[in-house]
């Protein structure tokens, strides 16, 4: 007779000859069904949230000129994002604390596609960056609570590529939304075309719909998360056992991040602005990095779980500031190198990512791990948002080229973070 093989929350019983974990969709199958449509709802609200997040940057050249904006002015526009979205991320850990990970996962998307569609509305700058920021308050918690629902449902084994699967969702809400900016804006008038890019934020009311009636938390982790006397209190995160680990994946977070917004901020600007691309040309452009970013969260997710979680983390910041430096000074009239780094650029600085919703969730406890992880994780947010509003101030004397290199410093600091955080490869959450 065979033995049971261990099974992670809301996986029906199997033998070792038809062990769900075998395969290169293993970790798929090791959810069981419960777990599979958890996966599906975190995917699908993360890549909507990439969505609505990009409806901004691809919208930006057109907005200056609209509003007559700077590039400071611009740049506050992800900086009221970034830092909003850290108290939106804050409270929706707790929420997911309280009330359960699916509850506190479907305010979250109502609540960025509501302001995102409001932006389109817009009558002044004014008005549109307070509906940024509130787009803020959903857009930060959309990630962190997703990420423990799955995680929750994982394996040990495969929870970093089942986690890297959930994040490359973002590569596929980033291609969606530059396919219908291509769209729009070829065929609409720019200052209609911003507010018709807005107005399609509002999608993810769809998913909230499904996951209403088909997804649930994970049964044990919830049975934990409901006797524990500590559920959703925001200062057990900063008590002696934890609160080095909150300091240090706070700095870890808040360093990928800076790194990473600086690029997908500007970087479409910087194709169109000073390399004089078309919106066709910078459409194809961004094809060849957000393939790269979605190969990127695949390849790091199936790392991390073979490297573990710092190595993973330390090998793609070196790898992520070298592509910035490269990326940042190639020759104008080189066209065709600025396209083929765009893969290895995009690949690497979402491979990073890759390992977050696994380590972040392994380093808390169930009953605090929704405050914990929306708290560092967007907190990393917060502060990274200095790095894009840095770069716009800089653009008017340095060129957005030049500027870009600022955001190398954010993985710098990433991998100086990890000298402060424990190893978690191989933690069961249950």
């Amino acid at each position: 007779m065979s033995t049971p093989t261990p099974l992670s929350p809301g996986t029906p019983p199997t033998t070792t000859e038809s062990a769900p974990d075998d395969g290169a969709l293993g970790w798929l199958r090791a959810l069981g069904p419960r777990g599979r449509r958890a996966f599906a709802g975190a995917f699908g609200g993360y890549a909507l949230d990439s969505y609505d997040y990009f409806t901004l940057p691809l919208s930006m050249v057109a907005l200056s000129a609209y509003f007559g904006l700077d590039s400071g002015q611009t740049g506050l526009f992800t900086t009221v994002t970034l830092v909003v979205s850290a108290v939106g991320g804050a409270l929706a850990g707790v929420l997911a604390d309280r009330i359960g990970r699916v509850r506190a996962l479907m305010i979250t998307v109502i609540t960025y596609a509501v302001f995102t569609v409001a932006c389109g509305f817009a009558p002044t700058y004014e008005t549109l960056l307070v509906f940024r920021a509130l787009q803020g308050l959903g857009f930060g918690g959309e990630w962190a609570v997703g990420a423990i629902l799955v995680a929750e449902y994982a394996s040990a084994k495969h929870r970093g590529r089942t986690l890297g699967a959930v994040q490359s969702s973002w590569a596929i809400g980033w291609a969606l939304a530059a396919l219908v900016y291509t769209l729009v804006f070829s065929f609409l008038g720019a200052d209609l075309a911003w507010r018709v890019m807005f107005w399609t934020g509002a999608l993810p009311a769809l998913l909230v719909i499904w996951m209403r009636r088909h997804v649930r938390d994970a049964p044990e982790a919830a049975a934990v998360r409901e006797r524990s006397a500590e559920k959703g209190r925001f200062t057990a995160i900063f008590r002696p056992g934890l609160l080095r680990v909150t300091v240090f994946a706070s700095l870890l977070s808040t360093g990928v991040q800076g790194g990473y917004y600086t690029l997908a901020t500007w970087v479409p600007t910087y194709l169109k602005g000073e390399r004089g691309l078309s919106v066709v040309g910078t459409g194809g452009y961004l094809t060849f990095l957000i393939s790269g970013a979605f190969t990127g969260y695949l390849t790091g997710g199936h790392l991390t779980d073979r490297l573990g979680r710092r190595r993973t983390v330390w090998l793609f910041a070196l790898l992520s500031a070298l592509c910035i430096l490269a990326y940042a000074h190639i020759p104008a009239g080189s066209d065709t190198l600025l396209l083929v780094l765009g893969f290895p650029l995009g690949f690497c600085m979402s491979a990073i990512f890759s390992g977050f919703g696994a380590y972040l969730s392994e380093l808390y406890p169930t009953a605090v791990r929704g405050t914990g992880q929306g708290f560092t994780y967007n907190t990393g947010r917060a502060v990274g948002a200095v790095f894009p509003t840095t770069v716009g101030f800089l653009a008017d004397s340095w060129g957005v080229g030049g500027a870009l290199v600022f955001g190398a410093l954010g993985y710098g600091i990433a991998a100086l973070a990890l000298l402060g955080l424990p190893e978690t490869r191989g933690k069961d959450l249950a």
